[in-house]
């Protein structure tokens, strides 16, 4: 039993391999509106929640704007929790909504909320608020990267998971990162880094060396990159 138990350590133990890639930063741009998220069934249904139930319109701009105007008719922390309620009401209870819709009258709670697992979601929310009344909420931005990341072995090339692109980014932080600061442990082993699910909002790649990340700018901005070319060393 013994001599199985030690063969199966070290089974695991060469898995354990270390990775090297070379990285380019291409682009880094800040957006304060992410396109394809608002649904025209969104729009109607929003609509019905502040007392328009009539809309038959099929078009995404029109929606938005009769929207815009259904939301003046309402106080800025009201439409917040109707939106809120909408969007959240199977992750967060009335008494949360309510704090919520107060908060995001005074502070960016798609970047502070504990929960990063919401902050994708509180920042579209925050967004259509911001643009219904013409600023009294606060503007977040989220980040656009481009970025190309080659891996010294290309003979099996296999997209990259959200939290290997963040093992692999490591190396090029600034010592600001929040995520660097964070999640140094998880950035630096083999260790499970599940909340890379939450900090990269979108990950796109056609051919798995050039991506397209979509995050927060709390998380990942231009000054959070200490260099847009290195190379970087990955346990996995």
């Amino acid at each position: 039993m013994r001599y199985l138990t030690n063969s199966l350590k070290s089974e695991i133990i060469t898995q354990i391999e270390i990775m090297k890639y070379q990285v380019s930063i291409n682009n880094i741009s800040n957006v304060d509106d992410l396109e394809n998220y608002w649904t025209v069934e969104d729009y109607v249904n929003l609509l019905a929640q502040f007392d328009y139930p009539d809309a038959k319109s099929t078009d995404l701009t029109e929606l938005q704007e009769l929207l815009s105007m259904a939301v003046s008719d309402f106080e800025p922390n009201e439409a917040a929790s109707k939106v809120l309620t909408y969007k959240l009401s199977e992750q967060l209870n009335e008494g949360q909504i309510d704090q919520l819709s107060n908060e995001m009258l005074i502070d960016k709670i798609c970047e502070e909320y504990p929960d990063i697992t919401l902050h994708s979601t509180l920042y579209q929310i925050n967004q259509l608020l911001y643009k219904a009344y013409n600023g009294k909420f606060l503007n977040a931005k989220a980040s656009i990267i481009s970025c190309t990341i080659t891996p010294e072995n290309s003979d099996n090339l296999e997209p990259l998971s959200k939290a290997t692109i963040l093992k692999v980014l490591y190396a090029g932080f600034s010592p600001r990162n929040v995520v660097k600061r964070l999640f140094n442990e998880q950035l630096t082993s083999d260790a499970a880094f599940e909340e890379a699910e939450a900090i990269l909002w979108d990950l796109k790649t056609d051919d798995h060396i050039n991506y397209e990340i979509t995050t927060s700018e709390y998380w990942l901005d231009r000054e959070d990159f200490a260099a847009t070319s290195f190379s970087s060393d990955v346990h996995l």
